[in-house]
């Protein structure tokens, strides 16, 4: 059966993206894409764009590449609280001052959005929605806002990041489908996740949500070793 694999949100973490492609090669799957978000909160923004790159997958901006390949000042985040800000410009500021001119340039050069497809269906690719890049379509937004863009949506899928929480789900005969992050989780599992796509017979796209293991402690200690705040290594221990 047809299938691809979709990365999102990798944020710094390299041996998490690292486990995730080792673990989808040696599956078979020849197709990956990615949502974006590759810097940001972890130790190693510039590993992360270099094996992207390396790789040759296909991928499109997200809110914080936006931000750090334009050196905006900040990486358009939400944040719940006076912590979670102080959290938030403390990676902002590491990773903008850390991340390369040429790996800038990638980020820049980055698409918004691609579409692809898959067996018979059509796939959009965004980070947030297609509305904005840092749009957080959570899982228990309200009905009216997935039946207006699925209303305004030209393709079967459509597929998203930026949430770090997987779920998928139809409205208005539109598969909405968010893949996770791989380097930063926000459900309760410190294990990376990617989705996998696939056609059955008949057309209907599976969907499959993969966890993968990896050395989050070594992670969580390269986070503290370069000058990141210690919340952000207890963060990724936890999954939140």
């Amino acid at each position: 059966m047809p299938e691809i694999a979709l990365i999102s949100d990798i944020h710094g973490n390299s041996i998490a993206l690292h486990a995730v492609l080792d673990e989808i090669r040696d599956r078979g799957i020849a197709t990956t894409y990615c949502l974006g978000d590759l810097v940001g909160y972890g130790p190693d923004p510039n590993g992360v764009i270099d094996m992207i790159r390396s790789a040759g997958i296909p991928t499109i901006m997200g809110n914080y590449d936006d931000g750090v390949g334009w050196e905006r000042g900040d990486c358009g985040c939400f944040y719940a609280d006076a912590e979670a800000k102080r959290l938030g410009e403390a990676s902002y500021a590491f990773t903008v001052r850390g991340v390369t001119a040429d790996c800038k340039a990638f980020l820049r050069g980055l698409p918004l959005e691609r579409r692809v497809t898959l067996g018979r269906s059509s796939l959009h690719l965004v980070h947030g929605s297609p509305r904005k890049i840092n749009e957080y379509l959570l899982r228990n937004r309200d009905e009216k806002t997935f039946l207006r863009l699925a209303e305004a949506e030209k393709d079967d899928v459509l597929v998203f990041g930026h949430t770090h929480d997987p779920w998928s789900r139809t409205y208005g005969g539109v598969l909405f489908v968010n893949v996770g992050s791989v380097g930063r989780p926000k459900d309760g599992d410190p294990r990376a996740m990617y989705a996998l796509l696939r056609t059955e017979p008949g057309g209907r796209i599976e969907v499959e949500t993969v966890r993968v293991a990896y050395d989050v402690e070594a992670v969580a200690r390269a986070i503290v070793a370069v000058g990141l705040p210690s919340e952000l290594a207890e963060a990724i221990r936890r999954g939140v």
